[in-house]
């Protein structure tokens, strides 16, 4: 029997996996955050820069500020950023002395825990983005293992990663991501010994979504085969395309004679708390999952998943989810098998979005689609089809693109952005347009509670400042009665 911690990841990949990653704001998680610190998790997967640049883009809130806040409030526990190595918040590659600076402004406002993912397990990019954290001072380094399916990825290719990694001394630990939700048990069984055993002592955590309905059971033999640290969600952030319920997983590895030492009263009423917002909200809420074994054709990820339908729905198109998806195992095929992780999926999916509603298959080619042929990304695991990589690089965006510089530069954004002093402004204004990074610069600082139980009385004031003044205004429910009268 063994002692398992536990990772939460309700305020990121729960957040972004089933509300689209724009369900929380800084308010909502800051008044969350002290009992997140009570309940005893091993981390906190908290940020990304995508989420950086959604909290400035959508919420108009400083993310800089909003990570200092959230270390101020979880002291004990280190807070969790997720990146691939190569870009921030854009899609435009940055070199090295770019994305240090990125590193040292995170560490600097409080990110402890750092995952470095490489979507192609390009194993020397991933060490040479780990020595640059070491450098900076980063105090926790995970490597990810990116879990797929495909004649490629066997056991021994992964053991043969695991090996590079556990011989470098700037990564402490790994974990297998599992963002699809493919892990069977029965592949856990014969892969995750074989990491253990090329980690060579280095602790291995398990990440894996619950998309398939597979998961659940994958975490209850995983304790077994060597994983002591287990990634779930609480409440309403849980199941569905989310990752698994830290209560019921809980529940079950006690009661197969593991020890999970939390704070359950915390725990309860962390669920508790998120259940509250997504009712005030009008949020979804997470439900396990039945078998489809079509994820394991198409691969995307929950918060693929969830975005995608949301932007179709946002263009009128939700009827062609079905064509959409199709689509996307064909684009994926041509493309040459990517991972289906960051930024990977978003190309795949943008492409089969415009292969679907275009007379013409690659008729339209997004920007990002044209960089992935052009290997800015890296070199893909298998060769792009030769018909699609010629109509894609035939383009006379294509040939724009070509002309681009293949990085975007510390110095060149340093010439670009002169008179901007603090650092993280300039790495804000370096990838974001200026009218959003403005917005947000005098949108002020943010409200630092939010209490979901409020929401009705705020939406009834606005509604009534938004009428003709009143001077006697009265409402009435069963147990409740409100009246606003005025001064004479």
């Amino acid at each position: 029997m063994s002692d398992i911690r536990l990772v939460d990841v309700s305020v990121r990949d729960g957040n972004q996996s089933l509300w689209g990653a724009t369900g929380l704001n800084s308010s909502q998680m800051l008044t969350v955050a002290p009992l997140l610190e009570r309940v005893g998790f091993r981390a906190i997967d908290f940020i990304s820069s995508t989420h950086m640049g959604i909290a400035a883009r959508v919420f108009r809130e400083n993310p800089w500020q909003l990570i200092r806040l959230m270390r101020k409030a979880t002291p004990t526990t280190p807070l969790q950023f997720i990146g691939t190595g190569f870009r921030f918040i854009s899609w435009e590659a940055a070199d090295h002395d770019f994305m240090r600076l990125v590193y040292r402004c995170l560490i600097d406002a409080g990110i402890a825990r750092f995952i470095v993912l490489d979507p192609m397990h390009d194993m020397d990019a991933l060490l040479r983005v780990a020595h640059i954290l070491r450098e900076e001072g980063a105090a926790e380094i995970m490597a990810a293992f990116t879990y797929t399916v495909s004649d490629v990825h066997d056991d021994a290719f992964y053991a043969g990663i695991a090996r590079r990694v556990s011989a470098s001394p700037d990564v402490d630990l790994a974990y297998l991501k599992d963002p699809a939700g493919l892990l069977t048990p029965e592949r856990a069984r014969t892969l995750i010994p074989a990491l253990v055993k090329e980690m060579r002592g280095k602790p291995l955590e398990l990440h894996s979504h619950c998309t398939v309905g597979l998961s659940q059971f994958t975490y209850l033999d995983a304790p077994g085969l060597g994983i002591d640290t287990l990634h779930v969600a609480a409440g309403p952030l849980a199941n569905g395309t989310s990752l698994p319920s830290a209560t019921s997983i809980v529940a079950n590895l006690r009661e197969a004679g593991h020890t999970v030492d939390i704070d359950d009263r915390a725990l309860a009423l962390v669920c508790d708390y998120f259940s509250r917002l997504a009712d005030a909200e009008g949020l979804p809420v997470g439900m396990p999952q039945e078998y489809d074994a079509s994820f394991l054709r198409h691969q995307l990820a929950g918060g693929v998943m969830t975005t995608l339908k949301r932007q179709l729905a946002e263009l009128g198109l939700e009827d062609r989810l079905d064509a959409v998806i199709e689509e996307v195992e064909h684009v994926r095929a041509e493309l040459g098998y990517p991972i289906m992780v960051t930024p990977f999926p978003q190309i795949v999916c943008a492409q089969a979005v415009y292969n679907v509603v275009s007379e013409t298959r690659y008729e339209k080619v997004p920007d990002q689609a044209i960089r992935y042929v052009l290997k800015r990304f890296g070199k893909p695991t298998a060769e792009v089809d030769p018909d699609v990589k010629d109509r894609i690089l035939g383009s006379s965006r294509a040939k724009a693109i070509m002309a681009e510089p293949p990085l975007l530069t510390l110095s060149d954004a340093r010439k670009k952005f002169p008179h901007v002093r603090s650092d993280e402004e300039f790495l804000l204004r370096a990838v974001m347009p200026a009218e959003q990074v403005d917005a947000m610069l005098s949108a002020g600082r943010t409200p630092a509670e939010y209490n979901p139980d409020a929401r009705p009385i705020i939406e009834l004031l606005k509604g009534l400042a938004s009428r003709p003044p009143q001077r006697h205004v009265v409402v009435e429910k069963p147990g409740f009665r409100l009246e606003l009268r005025g001064r004479d």
